[in-house]
């Protein structure tokens, strides 16, 4: 049987068992990962799994269970005692089926998820992979200072299958490429600065070549060398592209149904509003061909279609669910993003660091804490000095605090180098007067 002939059996089980409605998705998904450290191989694992998730509305009940064995009569006992457990719970007369209007408009096109190379990638392949990624590590200038290179090649194939007994059906195909190396060096003062960079994309072909990866963790690693303690002070904050995707979920996170719901969100009451300077324009753009977050209908089965997040500075959108849009008293959207799409600037990161003059480059934000009730906020950083507009010497032992209903005002330039890697698409920011606290 097919992923989407198992869905739709299980939901007509669920009605012959005595469910009004039933939603179900069959899945299926195989991961293949060659890790490499220094000169030898570490290991080689392979992971495949399947299984079945069902949405029950039973009598004004609801109930969500999920089962890994998808044999026919082992599914005919398990939906059975699911719609017997569903009988049992109270009532909620928000959960229902989505409105079957919404799933209505869906995108007729290919958005190019699935790489068929996929199926033939073989472990030699993914082998010389691995060891490229750490000689090119090792080939850069300065490498004698390099302590430990650890590289991994991965790839994965996945398809899911949902059915919805009020008029949904609808299969999604894709595959991923990751290529990324870890990289160790020793300070003279016995610190162990590292350093990573990764790479990946929907087909094996669009890639970044190892060497470049590998040689990219490598230069990250050796230039933390010599670290100090950044001094405290208000300075402008220039953040990497593929570090700023941190500060943007911290962002997003209040837009959601639940914290909005249960007025845990500094966003509430704010629809229509100014939530950040003109220069924070997203939209969220589910039909980007090859891209990680694509799609045509989201988990619900709602039609996938592009909207505005954020229009020049003023929130333009929720992201509900049909659950948490009926306990709002709100039109549904889709329950979480997919792809951000940024209004970016026109110039490179360079030029914005010639504009700030003085500051800090932000490359990473390690640990530290956001509340999506309050907006406040304060995360360690680790990064670079900017003077005269380069950038100078490596700081870190540093944190940043604030508040996100200020920071995003703040926000004085996005650069024109949106990070491929992620969903959330990040651009380089920089930001006016932000709290530094170090040394």
């Amino acid at each position: 049987m097919t992923l989407l002939e198992i869905a739709r059996e299980a939901a007509l089980l669920a009605r012959r068992h005595g469910a009004d409605e039933a939603a179900t998705g069959a899945f299926r998904s195989r991961q293949v990962e060659v890790s490499w450290r220094d000169g030898k191989l570490e290991r080689i694992s392979e992971a495949t799994t399947r299984g079945l998730a069902l949405e029950l509305y039973v009598g004004g009940r609801y109930a969500a269970v999920s089962s890994s064995d998808l044999r026919p009569e082992a599914l005919d006992a398990f939906i059975g005692e699911a719609v017997a457990l569903a009988r049992s719970l109270a009532p909620d007369p928000h959960r229902r089926l989505p409105d079957p209007a919404l799933y209505a408009g869906r995108a007729d096109l290919d958005l190019e998820l699935e790489d068929p190379a996929q199926a033939r990638l073989d472990a030699l392949t993914r082998r010389r992979l691995a060891e490229a990624l750490e000689s090119a590590a090792r080939d850069v200038p300065g490498s004698e200072k390099i302590q430990s290179v650890s590289a991994s090649a991965s790839d994965g194939a996945s398809e899911g299958a949902y059915f919805a007994t009020n008029g949904f059906e609808g299969v999604m195909r894709g595959t991923d490429f990751w290529l990324s190396a870890d990289v160790s060096v020793l300070d003279p003062d016995g610190r162990r600065p590292e350093g990573s960079a990764s790479s990946g994309s929907r087909f094996f072909a669009a890639l970044e070549p190892a060497g470049v990866v590998g040689r990219r963790a490598a230069e990250r690693a050796l230039s933390r060398l010599g670290a100090t303690r950044g001094e405290s002070g208000t300075l402008p904050m220039v953040v990497e592209a593929r570090a700023a995707g941190k500060l943007v979920g911290q962002l997003l996170g209040p837009l959601h149904g639940a914290p909005l719901q249960q007025r845990r969100s500094f966003l509430e009451g704010r629809m229509g509003q100014a939530v950040g300077s003109p220069l924070l324009d997203l939209r969220d753009e589910p039909l980007i061909p090859r891209a990680f977050g694509s799609r045509l209908f989201d988990g619900e089965g709602l039609a996938a279609r592009p909207r505005p997040v954020v229009e020049r500075g003023v929130l333009a959108s929720w992201y509900l669910d049909t659950y948490y849009g009926r306990k709002l008293g709100l039109p549904p959207t889709t329950g979480g993003p997919s792809n951000l799409l940024w209004r970016c600037g026109t110039r490179p990161r360079e030029a914005l660091l010639a504009d700030v003059g003085e500051g800090v480059l932000v490359s990473g934000f390690l640990g530290g804490n956001s509340n999506g009730t309050t907006g406040d906020f304060s995360l360690g950083v680790r990064g670079f000095r900017i003077r005269r507009g380069q950038v100078a010497e490596p700081v870190g032992e540093m944190n940043v605090s604030g508040n996100h209903r200020e920071l995003w005002h703040r926000l004085a330039a996005v650069g024109d180098d949106p990070y491929p890697y992620s969903t959330l698409r990040t651009p380089t920011l920089v930001f006016d007067g932000v709290q530094f606290s170090g040394g």
